[in-house]
C-alpha cells in the first residue's frame, strides 16, 4: 500500500504483527481472522496517516512439518514451497490483505540472523548443554508440564490443545536459562499492565511466571528439518526459538540497523490464546537477554468455535474462507468476525448468523442508505450535490453523532483493539442516518416546490452524502472496496482525492463534500443473497 503524504521519514513504525503460520496444511477461518484482524489495525493506523509495518508469514522448520512432508512423499522445502504459493499467499491477496512483508522461516535472511542471535546467547553465558526427558506435543511443537496434560480414561497423557497424546521424549539439548529472568518478567508485567490483552490471557501468564520457570530446551538433536546450532551442527535449533525471531529478521536484525531502529520492537502482536506463553514468557526473555527493547503489546485473540469445537483441521472443523467470500462477498467476510466476536473471547460461527447480520445490517441498512440517498439526488437533482441550507437541530444531531462515532471507533479499533465496539459504533451512526431520513421523509418535502421547500430537501440530501462520507472513510480499514465503490459513487474520488489519503481523525469534520459533486447510483454494495447450494 503506498505510503500518504504525512508519513515522517525516520519515525517509529506502527507495527503489527500475525503468528507466522505453521504450513502443515492449507489455512482455515481461525488463521484468517486473525490476520484480517492485523489488517484492519494497520489499515486504520494508516488511514491515520502514521507510518506502519504490517508483517505476516510461514513457520515451516520442526517435526511437525517434516512428518507431514514425509507423508506425503516429498522433501520439507517442497512442501513449503507448495502451500505458501498454492494455498497462504494466494488467501491473502483474496481477502485484500496489505501486508508489507511476507516472512518464511526457510529464507537465509532469517535463517543466518537466528544463528547469530543464538550464538550471541551462547557467547553470553545465556545457553548451556544439558538432558532433557519429558512428554512432548509434535502437534504444539512443545515439552508440556504435567499440568498442560489431560488423562484419557486408559490413562495416556494427551495434549490439552490437540487431544492427541504426548510422545516422550529423551535426548540431549541446549538449554536458555529462561528460570533466571522470572523476576525480570514479573516486574515488567507489573510495569506495563496492558502488555499481554486481554486481562483474563494477563492474569494466566502471570500466575504460571509466578509459579517459577524452568530452563528452556532451545535445540532438538533427533531430527534435522531445522536451523542448524551454529557451534554444533547435530542439533538445530528448536522451532519456537526459531520462529519468533522472524519479528526481530524480517525488519533487519543484524542486517539492516536503520530500518531495524524505525521498525522493532512491535506495537502489537496479535497471536491465537494457544501460543500466548511463547510470546508473553519466551520471547520477552529472549530480547531482554539480547539487551533489546520488549514488544508494546500482546494480543491473544479466542479461538473460533464450530459446533461447540475449536476450528482445525484435526477436527473436520476447519472451514475454507472461500466457502464463505464465494456465498457473501470478500467486504463481508472481513466485516463478520470482527463484528460478530469480541476480539481477545471465544466466539462461534454460524452461518445462519453471518446470513442474518449481512442481510440486517449490511444489506438493508447501509447497502440500503447509501442507494436511496444516490437514487435520491439523481431524482431530485439530476445527480448534482446540493449545497445544504441552514441546519437545524436535527441536522446539528447528526454532525454531533457522527463526531461521536469517530471519537469512539478511533479509540476503540486504533488503540483499544475492540474491533466489535469500534463496527458499532460506526453502524449506530448508520442506524441514526437512516432513523434522520425516515423522520425528514425527503420524498414528501420533494413535493414542497417553493423555495424553502427545495432548500430544505437540499439540506437532508446533503447531510444524507455528507454522513456517507464520512461511513466510508471509517470503514475503509474494514471494507475497502465497498467503501471505494461508495466514495466513487458520491463523486468524492474526483473533488478530495483518494480514499486512502482521508485522515479518519478529521472525517468527522462537516461540510467536506463540496457541492455540486456529481453524485451516481453504482451497483449496490451487499446484493440480497441467493439461498446456497446443496450438495
Amino acid at each position: 500500500m503506498a505510503a500518504t503524504g504525512s508519513e515522517k521519514q525516520g519515525a517509529k513504525a506502527f507495527y503489527v504483527t500475525t503468528p507466522i503460520y505453521y504450513v502443515n496444511d492449507a489455512p482455515h477461518l481461525g488463521h484468517a481472522y486473525t490476520t484480517v484482524a492485523g489488517d484492519v489495525l494497520t489499515r486504520w493506523h494508516r488511514q491515520r496517516g502514521e507510518k506502519v509495518w504490517y508483517l505476516t508469514g510461514t513457520d515451516e522448520h520442526g517435526q511437525k512439518i517434516m512428518r507431514t512432508a514425509e507423508a506425503n512423499n516429498v522433501t520439507p522445502q517442497a512442501w513449503c514451497d507448495k502451500l505458501v504459493e498454492e494455498a497462504w499467499k494466494p488467501l491473502w491477496e483474496h481477502l485484500n490483505i496489505a501486508n508489507d512483508d511476507f516472512i518464511r522461516t526457510t529464507q537465509k535472511r532469517h535463517t543466518d540472523r537466528v544463528q547469530e542471535f543464538v550464538q550471541d546467547l551462547y557467547d553470553k553465558d545465556e545457553i548451556y548443554k544439558g538432558g532433557y526427558e519429558g512428554p512432548y506435543c509434535v502437534g504444539c511443537e512443545e515439552y508440556k508440564l504435567p499440568g498442560d496434560l489431560l488423562e484419557a480414561e486408559d490413562g495416556t497423557k494427551l495434549c490439552a490443545v490437540h487431544k492427541k497424546p504426548v510422545e516422550i521424549l529423551k535426548e540431549e539439548n541446549y538449554f536458555f536459562k529462561l528460570s533466571e529472568y522470572g523476576p525480570k518478567l514479573l516486574e515488567f508485567y507489573e510495569a506495563n499492565p496492558g502488555f499481554i490483552q486481554p486481562e483474563s490471557a494477563r492474569n494466566e501468564v502471570v500466575n504460571f511466571v509466578k509459579q517459577g520457570l524452568e530452563d528452556l530446551s532451545i535445540s532438538r538433536s533427533t531430527f534435522d528439518w531445522g536451523v542448524p546450532v551454529p557451534w554444533d551442527e547435530k542439533h538445530v535449533i528448536y522451532v519456537w526459538i526459531d520462529a519468533l525471531l522472524n519479528y526481530a529478521t524480517a525488519v533487519g536484525y543484524n542486517e539492516n540497523p536503520e530500518k531495524f531502529e524505525e521498525t522493532f520492537p512491535a506495537n502489537v502482536h496479535l497471536i491465537g490464546k494457544d501460543i500466548l506463553r511463547f510470546h508473553a514468557v519466551i520471547w520477552p526473555a529472549m530480547l531482554m537477554a539480547q539487551g533489546l527493547p520488549v514488544p508494546g503489546r500482546v494480543a491473544a485473540n479466542g479461538w473460533l468455535m464450530v459446533g461447540g469445537e475449536k476450528m482445525s483441521k484435526s477436527n473436520l472443523t476447519g472451514i475454507k474462507p472461500q466457502d464463505l467470500t464465494s456465498h457473501f462477498g470478500v467486504d463481508a467476510y472481513r466485516w463478520y468476525f470482527l463484528r460478530a466476536i469480541a476480539f481477545g473471547q471465544d466466539g462461534s460461527f454460524s452461518w445462519e448468523d453471518f446470513s442474518a447480520r449481512y442481510t440486517s445490517e449490511l444489506a438493508n441498512d447501509y447497502g440500503n442508505l447509501a442507494s436511496r440517498v444516490a437514487a435520491m439526488v439523481g431524482k431530485y437533482f439530476d445527480g448534482a450535490l446540493p449545497a445544504s441550507a441552514a441546519d437545524g437541530e436535527a441536522e446539528k444531531a447528526i454532525q454531533d453523532g457522527l463526531a461521536k462515532a469517530v471519537a469512539t471507533a478511533d479509540a476503540k479499533i486504533g488503540e483499544e483493539l475492540d474491533f466489535q465496539g469500534g463496527i458499532l459504533a460506526i453502524f449506530d451512526f448508520v442506524k441514526q442516518v437512516n432513523g434522520y431520513i425516515t423522520e425528514q421523509e425527503p420524498w414528501k418535502v420533494a413535493k414542497d416546490d417553493s423555495p424553502e421547500g427545495q432548500a430544505r430537501l437540499a439540506t437532508i440530501l446533503y447531510t444524507a452524502a455528507e454522513s456517507l462520507r464520512a461511513v466510508a472513510v471509517l470503514l475503509n480499514p474494514i471494507m475497502p472496496e465497498t467503501s471505494q465503490a461508495l466514495w466513487e459513487s458520491l463523486g468524492a474520488e474526483a473533488s478530495l482525492g483518494t480514499l486512502a489519503a482521508q485522515p479518519v481523525q478529521t472525517s468527522a469534520t462537516w461540510g467536506q463534500l463540496p457541492a455540486g459533486a456529481t453524485v451516481t447510483k453504482g451497483a449496490v454494495l451487499f446484493p440480497r443473497l441467493e439461498e446456497p447450494k446443496k450438495d
